[in-house]
Protein backbone atom coordinates (compact mmCIF):
# COMPACT_ATOMS: atom_id res chain seq x y z
CA UNK A 1 0.00 0.00 0.00
CA UNK A 2 2.86 2.26 0.50
CA UNK A 3 4.78 2.69 -2.29
CA UNK A 4 6.08 6.35 -1.94
CA UNK A 5 8.67 7.65 0.80
CA UNK A 6 7.42 11.13 0.71
CA UNK A 7 4.03 9.83 2.70
CA UNK A 8 4.26 10.65 6.55
CA UNK A 9 2.72 7.78 9.29
CA UNK A 10 0.12 10.18 9.85
CA UNK A 11 -1.16 10.08 6.34
CA UNK A 12 -0.51 6.48 5.58
CA UNK A 13 -1.93 5.87 9.50
CA UNK A 14 -5.24 7.24 7.93
CA UNK A 15 -5.20 5.47 4.68
CA UNK A 16 -4.96 2.11 6.85
CA UNK A 17 -7.62 2.21 9.35
CA UNK A 18 -10.02 1.99 6.65
CA UNK A 19 -8.93 -1.38 5.72
CA UNK A 20 -10.41 -3.62 7.67
CA UNK A 21 -7.22 -5.91 8.49
CA UNK A 22 -5.95 -2.71 10.87
CA UNK A 23 -8.09 -4.12 13.18
CA UNK A 24 -7.19 -7.45 12.93
CA UNK A 25 -3.57 -6.38 13.64
CA UNK A 26 -2.04 -7.18 17.37
CA UNK A 27 0.73 -4.77 17.18
CA UNK A 28 1.07 -1.64 19.24
CA UNK A 29 0.89 1.76 17.67
CA UNK A 30 4.68 1.94 18.06
CA UNK A 31 5.35 -0.96 16.63
CA UNK A 32 3.47 -0.42 13.93
CA UNK A 33 4.95 3.14 13.68
CA UNK A 34 8.57 1.55 13.42
CA UNK A 35 7.56 -1.34 10.95
CA UNK A 36 6.45 1.79 8.41
CA UNK A 37 10.31 3.18 9.37
CA UNK A 38 11.75 0.81 8.13
CA UNK A 39 9.64 -0.06 5.29
CA UNK A 40 10.31 3.67 4.45
CA UNK A 41 14.25 2.90 4.85
CA UNK A 42 13.91 0.03 2.55
CA UNK A 43 12.23 2.16 -0.15
CA UNK A 44 14.62 4.94 0.19
CA UNK A 45 17.51 2.47 0.03
CA UNK A 46 16.21 1.03 -3.43
CA UNK A 47 15.44 4.12 -4.95
CA UNK A 48 18.95 5.36 -3.84
CA UNK A 49 20.33 2.16 -5.49
CA UNK A 50 18.34 2.48 -8.82
CA UNK A 51 19.60 6.30 -8.93
CA UNK A 52 23.56 5.45 -8.34
CA UNK A 53 23.00 2.37 -10.74
CA UNK A 54 21.60 5.06 -13.44
CA UNK A 55 24.70 7.17 -12.77
CA UNK A 56 27.15 4.31 -13.02
CA UNK A 57 25.61 3.16 -16.27
CA UNK A 58 25.82 6.94 -17.85
CA UNK A 59 29.36 6.49 -19.31
CA UNK A 60 29.87 10.18 -19.97
CA UNK A 61 29.96 10.94 -15.95
CA UNK A 62 33.39 11.39 -14.94
CA UNK A 63 34.76 12.52 -11.67
CA UNK A 64 34.83 16.53 -12.24
CA UNK A 65 31.30 16.51 -13.64
CA UNK A 66 28.89 19.03 -12.57
CA UNK A 67 25.16 18.25 -11.58
CA UNK A 68 23.92 20.39 -14.22
CA UNK A 69 25.61 18.60 -17.10
CA UNK A 70 24.91 15.06 -15.92
CA UNK A 71 21.21 16.03 -15.30
CA UNK A 72 20.96 17.00 -18.81
CA UNK A 73 21.95 13.45 -19.66
CA UNK A 74 19.55 11.41 -17.19
CA UNK A 75 16.46 13.41 -17.02
CA UNK A 76 14.68 10.89 -19.51
CA UNK A 77 15.33 8.41 -17.77
CA UNK A 78 12.49 6.93 -15.78
CA UNK A 79 14.90 5.98 -12.37
CA UNK A 80 15.49 10.05 -12.43
CA UNK A 81 11.59 10.85 -11.27
CA UNK A 82 10.81 8.20 -9.21
CA UNK A 83 14.17 8.74 -7.33
CA UNK A 84 12.82 12.24 -5.81
CA UNK A 85 10.34 15.07 -7.47
CA UNK A 86 13.24 17.23 -5.18
CA UNK A 87 16.06 18.54 -7.91
CA UNK A 88 17.97 19.35 -4.91
CA UNK A 89 17.38 15.53 -3.42
CA UNK A 90 18.45 14.41 -6.80
CA UNK A 91 21.72 16.93 -6.83
CA UNK A 92 23.01 16.05 -3.23
CA UNK A 93 22.43 12.65 -3.98
CA UNK A 94 25.24 13.32 -7.30
CA UNK A 95 27.74 14.28 -5.28
CA UNK A 96 27.24 11.71 -2.31
CA UNK A 97 27.49 9.48 -5.70
CA UNK A 98 30.60 11.26 -6.64
CA UNK A 99 32.04 11.32 -3.77
CA UNK A 100 31.80 7.64 -2.91
CA UNK A 101 33.37 7.25 -6.34
CA UNK A 102 36.50 9.08 -5.79
CA UNK A 103 37.04 7.32 -2.26
CA UNK A 104 36.55 3.89 -4.30
CA UNK A 105 38.88 5.47 -7.13
CA UNK A 106 41.55 6.16 -4.54
CA UNK A 107 41.58 2.79 -3.03
CA UNK A 108 41.82 1.20 -6.35
CA UNK A 109 44.48 3.07 -7.39
CA UNK A 110 46.44 2.38 -3.99
CA UNK A 111 45.72 -1.37 -4.64
CA UNK A 112 47.32 -0.55 -8.09
CA UNK A 113 50.28 0.81 -6.42
CA UNK A 114 50.85 -1.83 -4.33
CA UNK A 115 50.52 -4.52 -7.28
CA UNK A 116 53.29 -2.43 -9.15
CA UNK A 117 56.71 -4.70 -9.01
CA UNK A 118 58.26 -1.33 -10.62
CA UNK A 119 58.56 0.72 -7.74
CA UNK A 120 60.80 -0.43 -4.25
CA UNK A 121 62.39 1.13 -1.13
CA UNK A 122 64.55 2.28 -3.83
CA UNK A 123 62.24 4.29 -6.46
CA UNK A 124 62.48 7.50 -3.94
CA UNK A 125 66.09 7.95 -4.33
CA UNK A 126 65.59 6.90 -7.98
CA UNK A 127 63.44 9.75 -8.23
CA UNK A 128 65.67 12.23 -6.80
CA UNK A 129 68.37 11.27 -9.36
CA UNK A 130 66.67 11.69 -12.43
CA UNK A 131 62.63 11.63 -14.22
CA UNK A 132 63.21 9.04 -16.23
CA UNK A 133 61.94 6.22 -13.31
CA UNK A 134 58.81 8.01 -13.32
CA UNK A 135 58.40 8.01 -16.58
CA UNK A 136 58.56 4.34 -16.22
CA UNK A 137 56.34 3.90 -13.64
CA UNK A 138 53.72 6.08 -15.58
CA UNK A 139 54.00 4.10 -18.16
CA UNK A 140 53.72 1.06 -16.61
CA UNK A 141 50.09 2.43 -14.52
CA UNK A 142 49.32 3.79 -18.15
CA UNK A 143 47.62 0.21 -19.25
CA UNK A 144 45.48 0.20 -16.01
CA UNK A 145 42.10 1.04 -15.80
CA UNK A 146 42.41 2.20 -11.71
CA UNK A 147 45.28 4.63 -13.05
CA UNK A 148 43.24 6.42 -15.88
CA UNK A 149 39.76 7.07 -14.04
CA UNK A 150 41.87 9.04 -11.68
CA UNK A 151 42.98 11.15 -15.05
CA UNK A 152 40.35 14.00 -14.27
CA UNK A 153 42.20 14.43 -11.23
CA UNK A 154 46.09 14.22 -11.74
CA UNK A 155 47.34 16.06 -8.55
CA UNK A 156 45.29 13.85 -6.62
CA UNK A 157 46.88 10.59 -8.43
CA UNK A 158 50.51 12.24 -7.83
CA UNK A 159 49.91 13.20 -4.40
CA UNK A 160 48.94 9.40 -3.62
CA UNK A 161 51.59 8.28 -5.94
CA UNK A 162 54.26 10.00 -3.82
CA UNK A 163 53.06 9.21 -0.85
CA UNK A 164 53.44 5.61 -1.49
CA UNK A 165 57.06 6.39 -2.67
CA UNK A 166 57.59 7.59 0.15
CA UNK A 167 55.79 5.33 2.62
CA UNK A 168 58.10 2.23 0.72
CA UNK A 169 61.60 4.49 1.40
CA UNK A 170 60.28 4.26 4.76
CA UNK A 171 59.48 0.64 5.08
CA UNK A 172 62.81 0.34 3.35
CA UNK A 173 64.15 -3.06 1.95
CA UNK A 174 61.69 -6.32 2.75
CA UNK A 175 63.39 -8.75 4.79
CA UNK A 176 65.32 -11.72 2.65
CA UNK A 177 62.52 -14.65 2.09
CA UNK A 178 64.43 -16.99 4.04
CA UNK A 179 64.18 -14.90 7.17
CA UNK A 180 61.62 -16.78 9.67
CA UNK A 181 59.15 -14.69 11.23
CA UNK A 182 60.07 -14.54 15.73
CA UNK A 183 56.82 -16.35 15.61
CA UNK A 184 57.34 -19.83 13.52
CA UNK A 185 60.77 -20.31 15.67
CA UNK A 186 59.92 -23.31 17.93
Amino acid sequence: MVRSTDMTWKETRRGLRKDHRWDLCTLSKQEKEELFDEHLKVLNKKKRDAFHQLLFETSQIDLTSTWKDVRKLIKNDPRFDKFSSSDRKREQEFYVYLDERLQRAQEEFRQLLKETKAMNYKSKSLLAESDQHMRDIEAFLENDKRYLILECKQQLRQKILMDYVDELARKGPPPPPTQAEPSRRK
